[in-house]
């Protein structure tokens, strides 16, 4: 890996070195969370970026960069709840502002799993699960440690249109029928300015709610919930919070293969990504654009500088920066047969669409729907489940028909049927940092999430192709 020397800035007369990350003991929970120090705007003289820092990953540096001053101060990074947990507990700024399972490994082991993320509310297969011991909190937290998933238990909404019939649970929590635990990847919390919906379920983002006000609602039921806090947030605190998050932008910014990002005029990195314009509905493809606009497959434009037929003029990184042009060029155009996603051939009663990636990741250069648009691509289907999953029997409480998932989806929002298995897509801006992928996790890799998308809508890729797109992808 390659990492550039720590920059030395001087504030109001004091020097200050802006190494890639700190140990919050000072500044908040004292639990070995790592943040970063961000400086900006005028007290950094001559620095116009000079909050723009790196963290190192498999695929090279995943940036950061903020319109404003990080306080170390903002209730992000304090303690408001009763069990240790801040909002940066499991969002960490070196993970791409989630967890990794590598990073939770490491707290484990500073800690023997007594950091604040190593708590039974959430963090355990079960909920009050043993860890009176090293070895039963390694067990008790085997999923937040191998996939970096944290539990999510919800009731089964009052009216319903189904029931939970049975559970085989590989963890005997013993939880009742009418409740479902469900395990998945922290959101980042960065980007969210690009959000059309809040979590994976779109349980914080109601339809009368903005999608600021839903993230104000969010961080205070994260504090009520995961932190345990027994009284809510101010409204203060809610605000600072999330103006701290809407204000940050993260993406990878330099790839060990092509280097830097924003280079012979790319426009990958942090910074542009700050610059990207986006409002709800953005380069809708059915036609929910406010602004009346055709929708554009090549919803991507990062890379178009380095298209292979210039590659020439990139050397001596010339064949890497072409492998990521391929890849983008693929991303908006290679051909797609639609077809078996509820939540689209479904409501739209069409057997068969033909796309590409960006019919459903469509928000110019960012990659989320860019309205609501929760989708079932098969991720929870019986065939895709591994031992550590639980497997949920449901049944139709008006025709009667059984379906299995592992994870029930927004249907445990909604109550309907038709939502089983149905979550968001997330922003693809920083995917290097994440690890794994999919909402619980199933991807370790990037490879691994072409490869489901292959076999899943039969798309016939060569060993060539999938190359390129990984390389795209890791350079967003």
């Amino acid at each position: 890996m390659f990492r550039p020397p720590f920059p030395i800035y001087r504030v109001g007369g004091t020097v200050i070195e802006l190494k890639t990350a700190i140990k919050t003991a000072a500044i908040a929970t004292g639990a070995g969370i790592t943040v970063i120090i961000l400086l900006s705007g005028p007290a950094v003289a001559g620095n116009a970026i000079a909050n723009l820092f790196a963290f190192d990953n498999s695929s090279g540096q995943s940036q950061t960069f903020s319109h404003g001053i990080l306080n170390p101060n903002n209730p992000f990074f304090k303690e408001r709840g009763s069990n240790g947990r801040a909002c940066v507990t499991c969002h960490q700024a070196s993970e791409g502002w989630s967890i990794t399972p590598e990073g939770v490994q490491d707290r484990f082991e500073e800690s023997d799993g007594l950091d604040p993320i190593f708590r039974t509310n959430d963090g355990s297969n079960c909920e009050g699960a043993d860890v009176s011991t090293r070895d039963a909190r390694r067990e008790a937290f085997s999923l937040l440690l191998s996939r970096g998933l944290i539990r999510v238990g919800i009731d089964v909404p009052a009216g319903a249109e189904f029931v939970i019939e049975a559970v085989d649970d590989p963890y005997r929590c013993g939880g009742r029928l009418s409740a479902a635990s469900m395990y998945r990847r922290p959101l980042p919390s960065t980007n969210l300015r690009f959000l059309s919906a809040i979590m994976w379920d779109g349980r914080e983002s109601p339809g009368n709610l903005s999608i600021r006000d839903g993230l104000l609602q969010q961080a205070n039921d994260a504090t009520r919930g995961h932190a345990q806090a027994f009284e809510d947030l101010s409204d203060a605190e809610r605000q600072q919070i999330v103006d701290f998050e809407l204000g940050l932008h993260s993406a990878q910014g330099n790839d060990t293969a092509a280097r830097g990002l924003n280079s012979e005029d790319a426009k990958g990195g942090a910074v542009n990504l700050s610059r990207q314009p986006f409002f709800i509905g953005i380069n809708d493809p059915l036609g929910q654009n406010p602004s009346g606009a055709a929708f554009n497959p090549r919803a991507f434009t990062l890379f178009d500088a380095w298209a292979p037929s210039t590659a020439s003029s990139h050397a001596p990184y010339a064949a890497a920066r072409a492998a990521v042009a391929r890849g983008q060029e693929l991303f908006n155009t290679h051909a797609i047969n639609i077809t078996g996603v509820s939540g689209l051939n479904d409501e739209l009663q069409v057997a068969s669409i033909a796309g590409t990636c960006t019919t459903c990741h469509d928000s110019p250069n960012v990659g989320n729907h860019s309205v609501k648009a929760p989708l079932n691509i098969g991720l929870t289907d019986p065939d895709q489940r591994t031992p550590d999953m639980p497997l949920y029997t449901l049944r139709n409480l008006r025709t009667g028909d059984f379906t299995q998932t592992t994870d029930p989806g927004r249907a445990m929002i909604t109550g309907k049927w038709k939502d089983i298995g149905r979550f968001k897509g997330p922003i693809l801006r920083g995917l290097a940092a994440r690890a794994p992928y999919f909402h619980n996790g199933s991807a370790a890799t990037l490879l691994d999430v072409v490869n489901f998308y292959d076999r899943r809508f039969t798309m016939g890729l060569t060993a060539a192709e999938k190359a390129d797109l990984v390389a795209f992808l890791r350079a967003l």
